[in-house]
């Protein structure tokens, strides 16, 4: 039996196994921005919040949705993008999806209209993994790798994420996409 955890890389995403069970990762899609051996950071892409940029940021027009990122430090703000053109300083983390950059000429960027929500994403909080701890949760198959493209991410309303994800995986995956919530309703 070969208990060696999948390689995961930056801009892979990991995709909650349909009966995980901790409420915090429930059919959740996690964006991964870091992995080393040191551990693991992402972000949350379907767990849309009722707060918007404007209550934590001052100074920003129009008022852009926040993403709970993940359980850690839901006092810090994250952000993902697909305008590298726009935001110096971005990570790259797969063809057409950034990470990070110059918060100043993002704000500029949003108050001129050259940056909307169709290409940035604003998250509360972080989610975190870690020395060794993802991969045990790999080992365990708590967690589903695929990968995907920037138009996919920004453009999937956020309540069809996991199964979109998971039916455009196809196979077994098309099939997990229709697990219901609860298995005893099925």
């Amino acid at each position: 039996m070969n208990t060696t955890p999948p390689i995961v890389t930056n801009g892979d995403l990991l995709i909650a196994e349909p009966f995980m069970g901790d409420t915090n990762f429930e059919r959740s899609v996690i964006l991964v921005c870091e992995h080393s051996p040191a551990g693991t950071f992402g972000l949350v892409l379907n767990q849309l919040t009722d707060i918007h940029l404007g209550d934590v940021i001052e100074d920003i027009q129009p008022d852009l949705p926040l993403f709970v990122g993940g359980p850690v430090q839901q006092n810090t703000l994250h952000f993902i993008h697909r305008r590298p053109d726009l935001i110096d300083s971005s990570i790259r983390l797969r063809e057409g999806l950034y990470w990070s950059g110059d918060f100043d000429e993002i704000k500029r960027a949003i108050n001129v209209g050259t940056l909307s929500e169709r290409d940035i994403r604003f998250f509360i909080g972080y989610s975190g993994w870690s020395e060794g701890q993802l991969d045990a949760e790999l080992s365990q198959k708590a967690w589903i790798i695929s990968s995907t493209s920037a138009d996919f991410l920004f453009d999937t309303p956020t309540k069809e994420f996991w199964r979109g994800v998971l039916k455009r995986m196809g196979g077994e995956y098309k099939s997990i996409a229709h697990y219901p919530v609860d298995p005893r309703l099925n």
